[in-house]
């Protein structure tokens, strides 16, 4: 992974063929413990680590729990001193999925403390892009004697922090769009109900997705038309930020997302000139916002510089939004498409067929197959009743 400093693309991997056989287990076990920390860490990436001594024993774990506490390296090896002492440290190895950090944020380098300690093996999952990182804690640990190994299950590795690592190099939020859509491609009937068309199982994983991302964003026909409250309910996590996109500032001051308890929550997007919305006071009365972007030639909103703006330490946000998940009618769904934003694509399919109706994205341009937008990878999975569709528009 390129980077500023240029580091990153010129660590040696080591011996990737050479790591302990179970190496992937391990490292498994890592992005496992990891995803504990997924909606609470952000804007640092999310990790895991595992101490394992030489006989194959789990002496410590720990995760990147809460921002700005102990990285998952630190609370591993702390746990691992507290609970077995120093001696046994001495020839463990410490399992970890992203390089640990060489330098002083919020916590002192753990690339530092591994040093400290004596552990002799370190292997890594994958290289971190920051560029106050980007491949000095390897080096720093390798030219102090310990053998690391670069590479474990690194396409996993980087999936899992792909937003991290995606607003690192674009400064904008990783953008999920999600869609529930039937047999036939449609997102809701003629008479535009569309509750529910995907089932209970899918609901909770929506909010699973809104727990683990930063913020949550739709367009001002899915919130007239819905009135949703973009909360997390069926799963215990943090709320995200709710964003809705407003160009006209023409939406009901009575939708749950200007009068709900978290109202502070949510950051409204208008234009830039003409917008007034009748909401604004009581909004931002409650700790919400206004947030105005330049409006396009054809007048609709400038959704890169929406983005850009999200993803900046002086955004909105009390910190840089790094993902968001869209939850989007057709038309924002289309423009999405047609501007390259898209970064995955999350489609529930429902065992459903109703014919003539709201269909999920409108007309691309595409008038040939071999014009259709593809994805690098991809899978399906079944969610109850459903089946779920999660394409990667770009490789890691």
């Amino acid at each position: 992974m390129a980077t500023e400093s240029g580091l990153a693309a010129n660590v040696h991997p080591g011996s990737v063929d050479d790591a302990p056989s179970d190496a992937a287990q391990w490292m498994q076990r890592c992005l496992t413990l990891a995803q504990r920390g997924a909606g609470h860490v952000s804007p640092n990436p999310i990790v895991g680590a595992v101490l394992v001594d030489a006989q194959g024993q789990v002496l410590a774990e720990g995760w990147h729990a809460e921002y700005g506490q102990a990285h998952a390296e630190a609370q591993a090896i702390r746990t691992a001193l507290d609970t077995h002492g120093s001696e046994a440290l001495r020839d463990a190895t410490l399992y970890v999925n992203l390089e640990p950090c060489s330098h002083h944020g919020k916590t002192p380098p753990c690339s530092d403390l591994i040093i400290e300690t004596g552990i002799p093996r370190v292997v890594v999952g994958t290289v971190d892009p920051y560029p106050e990182v980007a491949g000095r804690g390897i080096e720093r640990m390798r030219a102090h004697g310990v053998e690391v190994t670069v590479g474990v299950e690194a396409n996993a590795c980087a999936r899992l922090n792909e937003a991290f690592f995606h607003h690192v190099e674009t400064g904008r939020p990783l953008l999920t769009l999600k869609i529930a859509q039937t047999l036939d491609g449609r997102i809701a009937t003629t008479t535009g109900h569309s509750q529910w068309i995907s089932g209970t199982e899918a609901r909770t994983k929506v909010h699973r997705w809104r727990a683990d991302l930063d913020g949550v964003l739709v367009g001002s026909g899915t919130a007239s038309a819905d009135d949703p409250r973009l909360t997390v309910r069926h799963v215990d996590g943090p709320q995200p930020h709710r964003i809705v996109l407003d160009r006209m500032g023409a939406l009901s001051p009575t939708l749950n997302l200007f009068t709900d308890d978290d109202v502070a929550s949510t950051i409204a997007v208008v234009g830039a000139e003409r917008a007034a919305p009748a909401y604004a006071e009581p909004l931002t009365a409650q700790g919400g916002q206004i947030v105005r972007i330049p409006e396009t030639p054809d007048g609709h909103l400038d959704l890169h510089a929406l983005l850009a703006h999200l993803g900046a330490p002086d955004g909105p946000a009390e910190r840089p939004l790094q993902s968001l998940l869209v939850e989007a009618g057709p038309g924002l769904a289309t423009a999405l498409f047609q501007q390259d934003l898209v970064d995955r694509f999350f489609c529930f399919l429902a065992p459903k067929v109703v014919g003539t109706g709201m269909p999920s994205v409108r007309d691309l341009g595409i008038r040939r197959m071999d014009e259709a937008r593809t994805f690098t990878e991809s899978r399906w999975t079944s969610v109850g009743n459903d089946l779920l569709f999660k394409g990667y528009v770009r490789a890691v």
